[in-house]
């Protein structure tokens, strides 16, 4: 087994892929971090016709963006209907409607560059982990519809046979918005297209400081240093202290993934007659699907932190999948990751400025779709095409005492184990 990520052990960093390593003098916008937000933000930056340059600390897409379980769902990391009690009625469409947009637009940009990356809309489906969750589902489905226009069925646990091989579930609701990909083909086929449109990438490229001048900033990284008119930090789960005053408004949390060899061609139509994507109603969510070449993906919060030893998630993680897929008991596993989500205290993604310097952040597990749409939308934002965003008129929580370390976390996984228990 192999305690790297699957899907660039599978599909390596292009060796062609363009990057730069002459530092021009100045730029328009430089942009802190090469994951979906960043190239993003400079495709739509670079089609307007501004010069843009990428700073990376690894290699392009080094972070969540090659590492997260490639699945695209609607909706955001806090319950909509939590949204809509936390904020008036107008935001809470507006935040719904941008989750299903996102969706859309991850469509038109694989169309538009032609990115090979496994692209296929065949929905998902929420299964309900006790009977007293999916006792809500009719309700909430109904109340979407109400709502939004957005469809869901309601899938009862006699009819789950028709959606996922297994009687471990109460029942469900599908939803045919969804979509999968393979996550490494996606960031290096953006990171090729925004390439040919004249972007800057910068791999082993950390930026250390950040200084206002009085004709923008000035950008020093560890190859140079660059003039820049705006910055924006794109950098989520893997934020630092380059801006101190960011650091406090995102927290890591890990999340942690395996796959299988590749099944059988039986099997698979067994344990997925669809090819949906598949998440659990739990706090501490499993989520799950085949990936394109046929193995079983199985990903989930084994505990809140980085660090955890990738032998040990294994463990965990394949006595999860197990429990739902028996059949998988003597399937080897072959690959063991882990990648960081960005965190909000308010579960809510966030577009901002501090000291003139913009940010994006906050994903929570939703970033595939998410961080493509508001790295697209601060792109438009910045050229004036767009004048607002609700994701920037919504107050940034902040936990007392937190600054670096994340000492809360031992404490929100018990609490969110007993939320689990007690519903």
């Amino acid at each position: 087994m192999k305690t790297e990520p699957f899907w660039t052990d599978e599909f390596a960093r292009p060796d062609d892929l363009p990057v730069a390593s002459e530092l021009p003098t100045s730029v328009d916008v430089a942009i802190v971090g090469s994951g979906y937000t960043g190239l993003n933000a400079a495709r739509v930056l670079a089609k307007s016709g501004l010069s843009v340059s990428v700073f990376e600390r690894n290699t392009i897409g080094w972070g969540a963006s090659s590492r997260n379980g490639g699945m695209a769902t609607p909706g955001l990391k806090l319950d909509i209907s939590k949204i809509y009690k936390n904020y008036r009625a107008e935001l809470g469409k507006e935040f719904w409607q941008a989750s299903v947009n996102a969706i859309d637009l991850l469509d038109t940009i694989i169309n538009e560059e032609h990115i090979d990356c496994d692209w296929q809309r065949k929905g998902h489906c929420s299964l309900a982990f006790k009977q007293s969750h999916f006792d809500e589902m009719e309700e909430y489905a109904d109340w979407l519809d109400k709502e939004f226009g957005h469809k869901k069925s309601l899938i009862l646990k006699s009819e789950l046979q028709s959606e996922i091989g297994t009687d471990a579930f109460y029942g469900g609701l599908s939803d045919e918005t969804s979509g999968g990909l393979q996550p490494a083909k996606y960031v290096f086929g953006l990171a090729n297209a925004v390439a040919k449109l004249g972007v800057l990438l910068y791999e082993n490229s950390p930026v250390n400081t950040i200084q206002k001048t009085p004709r923008g900033f000035q950008v020093s990284t560890s190859n140079g240093t660059v003039q820049a008119n705006e910055v924006i930090v794109a950098t989520n789960g893997y934020t630092d202290l380059l801006v101190p005053e960011l650091r406090p408004r995102v927290f890591p949390v890990g999340s942690y993934i395996i796959v299988t060899e590749p099944l059988t061609e039986d099997l698979q139509n067994k344990l997925s007659p669809k090819s949906r994507m598949f998440y659990d109603s739990k706090v501490f969510i499993n989520y799950f699907r085949l990936t394109p070449d046929g193995r079983m993906l199985w990903g989930g919060r084994n505990n809140l932190s980085t660090d955890l030893d990738l032998i040990d998630s294994a463990k965990r993680l394949q006595k999860q999948m197990v429990s739902v897929f028996p059949e998988l008991k003597d399937v080897s596993i072959t690959h063991s990751w882990t990648g960081r989500l960005g965190v909000t205290f308010d579960l809510m993604p966030h577009i901002g400025r501090i000291n003139g310097i913009h940010y994006v952040n906050g994903y929570s597990g939703h970033g595939l779709s998410i961080a493509t749409y508001l790295g697209a939308e601060l792109g438009l934002m910045l050229l004036g095409e767009k004048d607002r965003s609700p994701f920037e008129e919504i107050n940034t929580k902040m936990m007392p005492l937190y600054r670096n370390k994340t000492w809360f976390l031992p404490l929100a996984e018990k609490y969110h184990r007993f939320l689990d228990w007690v519903s």
